[in-house]
């Protein structure tokens, strides 16, 4: 029989890099928080490479980024390199906008990073309790809260949690979803993978080239940490138990070289986006909600944007600030963006695979007739996503319209153009005391005004909120007057925009009300 357990406001499903996130962000709220990964330890594997430069400005507002930072691999590594063999010059290569240098839209710039180097660092970034080798195995929703039953994978012993809220980040073959019957749409699976971690003195053909992804004719060869280690990701083979995987590495590296596998996974390439992404107390995010094909790095960016646009809400509504139906804006939000990643995710396997294609082409016609270099079909935009992973923009009832105007649509995947319109991530600009604007935003709503006075907070309880000093020339860039004024989410994405001066001294409780009243 379970045991009684304990009472939370919110159940995280998942101790991935998506579920670790969410607990941070929802215990800088204050919400109590317990999360529960079946498996008994963070995953060992390098899996998810690329921490893209918006969830890096996520991370910079936990204070994790120079964390992160420091572990990673140099700017330099953000690069993909195409070669015959590893040890072969390369016939094509492409940037990873946003993380091979600084890019003038951001304070941040992304990493290329392993995820178990990554997983460490948020698991410390919170103290909320974590349960590793526990498994939800039933869910039951009441009318106030939703009980779960876990069990505890080591002892058998089983327990029950009551929770007002339950946040599934529990993968592609999300146990919660399934329990709930949510369908999904796409591909499905669409390939199986293997990924051989193991060590070998490589570094005398990459060194000069540094390279987060070189991609050869005999698989994907990825340097894992600053200090060594690499990764094999090749189709996996039908006869996995007998394989030599050691043999396999060196024969695909091309070359005598002795090879210490240390791990072998092997892992499905699934794409599809869920039919919904809330199902009355339960939430689902991360690839619980949308599988992202690996091609870009697209993934877990996703995820990580998907809990930063949950988490405030969740704690809206638990603080009693906003009412229960500012959660449907997750999925209005939300979804229309993993359909439009998932597009993206495509496009960058078929660029991937056209490049490959036509250097074999060349390779068949003879090595004498096949150039040094080809001309990549994408032009140096494979990874230049800016448009899609800052160029978001949100249309729900959670941002009012622009003086009676929709939301701009989104940029498509390969451009951005910074605006300060409602629905749209706030622009990056350094204030005068040195700080971004994305540095000026928190756990609360801020409003951005070049005249303070006029706008100082009369009734706006109980909202959080704080008033930010605006430089003039950053008002006339984004269509302000002297008194005008643009409200803020906790997300960064901006709620409200005001032309000029408050239309009344009930202008900024409205809007408050109206953002969070779902």
């Amino acid at each position: 029989m379970p045991v009684p357990g304990a009472e939370v406001e919110v159940l995280i499903v998942g101790g991935g890099p998506v579920g670790l996130t969410a607990r941070a962000l929802l215990e800088r709220w204050g919400v109590r928080v317990l999360l529960v990964e079946k498996h008994r330890e963070l995953s060992p594997f390098p899996r998810s490479r690329l921490v893209n430069v918006r969830s890096m400005e996520i991370f910079r507002q936990l204070e994790l980024a120079e964390r992160i930072t420091a572990a990673a691999f140099a700017p330099e590594y953000g690069r993909i390199r195409f070669r015959d063999t590893l040890h072969a010059p390369d016939f094509a290569t492409a940037a990873m906008i946003g993380v091979n240098a600084p890019v003038p839209e951001s304070p941040a710039i992304g990493v290329v990073t392993s995820q178990d180097r990554l997983e460490p660092a948020l698991l410390e970034a919170a103290e909320s309790p974590t349960r590793f080798g526990v498994e939800l195995v039933g869910l039951a929703e009441e009318d106030e809260s939703v009980v779960a039953l876990l069990l505890d994978r080591r002892s058998g012993a089983e327990s029950r949690v009551r929770a007002r809220y339950v946040l599934a980040a529990d993968g592609a073959n999300s146990t919660v979803r399934e329990r709930l019957g949510i369908d999904t749409t796409g591909p499905g699976a669409v390939g199986r993978v293997t990924t051989v971690v193991f060590d070998a003195d490589l570094d005398h053909w990459s060194a000069r080239q540094p390279a987060g992804v070189y991609l050869t004719s005999q698989g994907s060869f990825l340097p894992l940490y600053p200090e060594g280690g690499w990764a094999w990701f090749v189709p996996t083979p039908e006869d996995t138990a007998g394989a030599d995987w050691p043999g396999l590495v060196a024969r695909s590296l091309g070359a005598d070289v002795a090879v210490d596998v240390l791990r072998v996974q092997h892992w499905v390439v699934n794409a599809f986006v869920a039919e919904r992404f809330r199902h009355g107390r339960i939430l689902l995010a991360g690839d619980a909600a949308h599988a992202i094909p690996p091609a870009g790095g697209l993934g877990m960016n996703a995820g990580v944007a998907d809990v930063h646009n949950l988490c405030w809400k969740l704690a809206g509504v638990l603080r009693g600030w906003a009412g229960p139906g500012l959660l449907d804006s997750y999925e209005t939000e939300r979804q229309p963006v993993a359909h439009r990643t998932l597009g993206q995710a495509v496009e960058n396997s078929k660029l991937m695979f056209q490049v490959q294609d036509v250097r074999r082409e060349q390779l068949r016609a003879g090595a004498d007739a096949a150039p040094d270099r080809i001309e990549p079909p994408w032009s140096e935009q494979y990874f230049a996503q800016l448009g899609l992973v800052l160029g978001v923009a949100y249309r729900s009832a959670a941002v009012l319209s622009d003086d009676g105007a929709p939301p701009e649509p989104p940029g498509t995947g390969t451009t951005y153009a910074p605006t300060a319109k409602p629905g749209h991530r706030m622009p990056h600009l350094w204030l005068t005391d040195g700080r971004s604007t994305l540095d000026a935003l928190g756990a609360w709503f801020t409003l951005l005004t070049p005249a303070p006075a006029p706008w100082t907070p009369r009734a706006t309880a109980p909202w959080p909120l704080r008033v930010e000093p605006l430089p003039d020339e950053h008002a006339d860039l984004w269509g302000l007057g002297r008194q005008g004024a643009l409200l803020v989410r906790p997300d960064g994405h901006v709620a409200a925009r005001w032309s000029d001066g408050p239309p009344g001294d009930g202008t900024l409780h409205d809007a408050l009300a109206a953002v969070t009243s779902g």
